[in-house]
């Protein structure tokens, strides 16, 4: 793990070329949220950044604490526009959460009862040989409190054999997918306010379940606004003394990931993002280094009002301080 001693100097540049063409870095693990579109459209020159970054020959992952699956974030990345074919592919903390969960129901159904339920031909080989053995998720239980999304899309638990209840007394875990409804079945949810899912999980700490949070994001950027994530919910759970499970940034869960699809060591590596508690120290953590962009969710905090706006030094520095969390490189926006 890299010190925080030696990472409080950190280099500024105005434009992504001066990182990429010194060819330091063979991997690239980009954020997306803040970094390359608001959630509704591309960053200016992100889409332009990212072809000229290619033609550099570095390797492009998608790393990101989005609750929903990789295939669903490369859908998502094309339809504003981007060219997904230049990524090696995603890796999102709602996949790392949907695998380590198919890799429990195997655990509890067996291979064959879970192909007679689903009528389907599962890649078990690829999951088993992807996870490593872990007593954790073994020991979590089929009957989860579901917290979801509703406005933004329910997430749904089909093919895993999960048992959705609402009743805490039924439940053995809880599974947040986002902030906004209660699961009623694998499909169905009821519309909840943050307030009420938090009572919910009062209940919840005091039955002393644990829970698995698919997106461990306290808020995200959305156009020019900020959105309550699911990692709110999880910090409010650790204080209720309750046990999380964080299946994104910043555990090197997702880091590791990535190294192994690029097939690269966190020496040959970067991580791009914007968000200091989650992007950058978790790539403290795991040895890689960083560039934060200052445009993203805490441009407010470091008195950013308009993009590519440059941060001053001091903000920058006292806010890694704030944080623990300390950059390789700071850039206003991914521009070239």
């Amino acid at each position: 793990m890299l010190q925080s001693s030696e990472l409080q100097l950190f280099q500024t540049f105005n434009g992504l070329q001066h990182i990429a063409k010194t060819h330091q870095f063979k991997a690239w693990f980009l954020d997306q949220f803040g970094v390359l579109h608001d959630g509704k459209q591309p960053y200016p020159g992100a889409i332009s950044t990212l072809q000229k970054l290619a033609t550099t020959g570095a390797k492009m992952v998608i790393i990101s604490n989005s609750s929903r699956r990789a295939s669903t974030t490369m859908e998502k990345m094309k339809s504003l526009g981007f060219d997904t074919s230049l990524f090696l592919g995603a890796i999102t903390s709602g996949e790392l959460t949907h695998q380590y969960l198919q890799r429990l129901v195997i655990q509890l159904y067996g291979v064959e009862e879970l192909c007679s339920m689903f009528g389907v031909v599962l890649v078990i080989e690829k999951t088993v040989a992807f996870l490593r053995d872990d007593d954790w998720f073994a020991a979590l239980g089929k009957s989860c409190i579901h917290m979801t999304w509703k406005g933004r899309g329910a997430i749904s638990l089909e093919g895993l054999g999960l048992q959705v209840v609402d009743k805490v007394e039924e439940a053995e875990f809880v599974l947040a997918h986002g902030t906004e409804a209660l699961g009623l079945s694998s499909v169905a949810s009821c519309p909840m306010t943050l307030e009420e899912l938090e009572k919910v999980l009062e209940r919840c700490a005091a039955k002393q379940i644990p829970m698995v949070v698919a997106n461990p994001d306290f808020v995200t950027v959305e156009a020019r606004d900020l959105r309550v994530m699911p990692g709110t919910l999880a910090a409010k759970y650790e204080k209720l003394g309750g046990e999380v499970k964080w299946m994104g940034k910043p555990d090197k869960i997702i880091y590791k990931s990535a190294m192994e699809l690029a097939g690269v060591d966190a020496f040959d590596s970067i991580a791009v993002g914007d968000s200091l508690h989650h992007d950058i120290k978790g790539a403290n953590a795991v040895g890689i280094r960083s560039a934060f962009i200052t445009g993203g969710i805490h441009a407010t905090e470091l008195g950013v009002n308009s993009f590519g706006e440059e941060a001053a030094l001091s903000s920058v520095q006292a806010l890694a301080s704030k944080y623990d969390a300390y950059p390789s490189f700071v850039l206003p926006s991914f521009t070239w």
